[in-house]
């Protein structure tokens, strides 16, 4: 049995990954965990949690796939993707995919597009209607800076570990994420050891890159890497 650890962001849910843990699950029937993060969903409280509490929750998790499986596939989003690192470079996993993970962020030009667009709604009467924008302005509004503190802890903990990844890499990227600088991409393609990796872009996808445009495309490129040619013998990936 093939078991996937997908791993949300800072501040989200499992709904992140969603798309992509579903289609796996669906699909492929693979032994698929998405767990929620402490402090995270409608019942947390980021407030009291603590960045090692996220990173044990993921070690919890892979932990038991681990033990279930024949292998383990790991994808982690945005702060997921840097948890994925850290699980990748500590336990025998298979293959690791990141999808606008976090090694830097916030993208500053996009983000003053992105103000445009509110100026642009507001003035047009559309904003209270913009879902994009409601997230983000609930999450900023909701966010105690404590747990911002834990976030950039977490990066800054973790990013040591990202060059003793050795094994196979899928980094994909949205061209118009708003969050994640696509420097944070690029140095995680340089600094991962592996000699098996990749990084993509995928033009028109935001931050929520499992819920984009591109999200048929997206799903298509981790299926792709995950289930290579060397895999499909009695991978469950055919």
């Amino acid at each position: 049995m093939i078991g996937c650890l997908c791993l949300h962001g800072f501040t989200g849910e499992p709904w992140e990954v969603e798309p992509v843990a579903d289609y796996f699950l669906e699909q492929k029937k693979w032994l698929v965990y998405t767990p929620t993060l402490p402090g995270h969903g409608p019942a947390g409280n980021l407030k009291d949690v603590t960045y090692k509490q996220w990173v044990y929750a993921a070690e919890v998790a892979v932990q038991e796939l681990l033990s279930r499986c024949e292998k383990v596939f790991v994808i982690g989003f945005s702060m997921g993707g840097i948890l994925a690192c850290y699980i990748a470079a500590k336990y025998p996993i298979n293959k690791l995919v990141l999808l606008s993970a976090a090694a830097y962020y916030i993208n500053p030009l996009q983000l003053l597009h992105e103000l445009k667009d509110v100026v642009r709604l507001s003035l047009r009467g559309e904003l209270e209607e913009d879902e994009h924008y409601q997230l983000y302005r609930k999450k900023i509004i909701d966010t105690p800076m404590t747990a911002v503190f834990q976030f950039i802890q977490a990066v800054k903990s973790i990013r040591p570990y990202i060059s003793r990844v050795q094994i196979p890499t899928l980094i994909i990227q949205g061209g118009l994420d708003e969050v994640v600088p696509q420097k944070s991409a690029k140095f995680l393609y340089d600094t991962i050891q592996s000699k098996q990796k990749e990084i993509q872009f995928l033009p028109e996808a935001r931050h929520m890159i499992c819920h984009g445009f591109e999200q048929k495309q997206l799903i298509n490129n981790i299926e792709v890497f995950l289930c290579g040619e060397e895999d499909e013998d009695e991978s469950g990936c055919s």
